[in-house]
């Protein structure tokens, strides 16, 4: 008589796979059975005047009329300033040159600031000690000189 393919421990994992399977089955029809139990939760979320989301209509009274045209969309321009001669170009002296690097850097002579020049931001060759006249753009790292002409 031949022995059978089965061994104990086979059974015994199939007895676990089994249980494994009927407690799946039970947990699903439970879950269903609390969700029925619950409803189907809340229909509409509303926004209260906070911002905050609710289950209650927001009060009437409190609803504020906005005018469309109002509201302006894009960047708003910058006020103009205080200074009626205000001059975007500003002189200085270049403090450091490095031609064969292309970059230096220029000080203020109002403000005594250090900023950074670079050659395709130049309009006459400049070197050390030159007085120069610039501009000041937004850079990377900061504020960068710009067209630069010597004095």
């Amino acid at each position: 008589m031949a022995k059978s393919q089965q061994t104990f421990n086979k059974i015994e994992k199939e007895k676990k796979r089994l249980k494994k399977r009927e407690e799946k089955q039970k947990k699903k029809i439970a879950r269903k059975a609390e969700a029925k139990e619950k409803g189907e939760g809340i229909q509409f979320a509303y926004v209260d005047h906070n911002g905050n989301l609710t289950d209650t209509p927001p009060d009437p009274s409190m609803k504020v009329e906005i005018d469309a045209e109002s509201i302006e969309i894009g960047i708003p321009k910058k006020a103009d300033t205080d200074d009626a001669d205000f001059d975007p170009v500003r002189k200085g002296k270049v403090s450091f040159y490095d031609s064969s690097k292309g970059f230096g850097f220029i000080i203020d002579t109002e403000t005594q600031e250090k900023f950074f020049t670079h050659v395709s931001g130049l309009i006459d060759e400049i070197s050390e000690n030159d007085k120069v006249s610039f501009e000041l753009e937004k850079g990377m790292k900061g504020m960068n000189a710009v067209r630069v002409k010597k004095i």
